[in-house]
């Protein structure tokens, strides 16, 4: 598990740092009309910016991306956003505004955008095909180990999740409780008719 205590998580400089790495490489561009000829502005006040030479406008590494016009630090972001992908059980808005020192409205504001980042694309392709399996299970999200212990978490949302063997993984919300007029839909959707399999 990635350590927590990391500069990218701590430092805003590191992060920065690390985000433009990451996002450009050697050959920062502009956001606006991918252009090269590009330099980071100076000064206190504008730290971190960049000016394109071409069509003069303004950015920063975070512009276009789920991180953009938010006051929120930057290495924050980036745990926030690590907790997230590394959860098995994910991870709710509370126990990120206690872990990052943050409000909950931010919180919940943060784990919204980046849950729609984690999306799969509209166009990206089904999961499975030639000589691969996936695999189908279903649960409800029942709010507590008392809810569930006296059955009523029947009433709780119940969720669709495929995974491809050793790949991808997309979770669907299902309407009502989970059967064959609700699931199967979902797998001839979402997995490659080349080979069903689902467990």
């Amino acid at each position: 598990m990635t350590d927590l205590t990391k500069p990218i998580f701590t430092n805003e400089e590191a992060a920065v740092a690390h985000m433009e790495k990451d996002r450009w490489g050697n050959e920062p561009f502009c956001p606006h009309c991918g252009s090269l000829n590009v330099h980071k502005m100076a000064g206190q006040t504008q730290a971190g910016m960049w000016l394109c030479n071409d069509c003069r406008d303004k950015f920063t590494v975070r512009t276009g991306t789920v991180f953009a016009r938010s006051h929120i630090p930057l290495h924050k972001w980036l745990m926030a956003t690590h907790l997230m992908a590394s959860s098995k059980k994910g991870i709710s808005a509370h126990q990120l505004h206690r872990m990052l020192g943050i409000t909950y409205k931010s919180a919940w504001f943060m784990s919204h955008r980046i849950g729609e980042a984690m999306a799969p694309a509209k166009d990206a392709p089904r999961l499975g095909g030639k000589g691969k399996v996936v695999e189908a299970d279903e649960m409800f999200l029942a709010k507590s180990r008392k809810t569930r212990s006296k059955g009523s978490y029947r009433s709780a949302p119940a969720v669709l999740t495929l995974h491809e063997r050793g790949g991808r993984v997309r979770s669907f919300p299902l309407e009502g409780n989970p059967n064959r007029d609700n699931i199967i839909p979902e797998l001839y959707a979402n997995v490659d008719p080349a080979r069903h399999a689902a467990h």
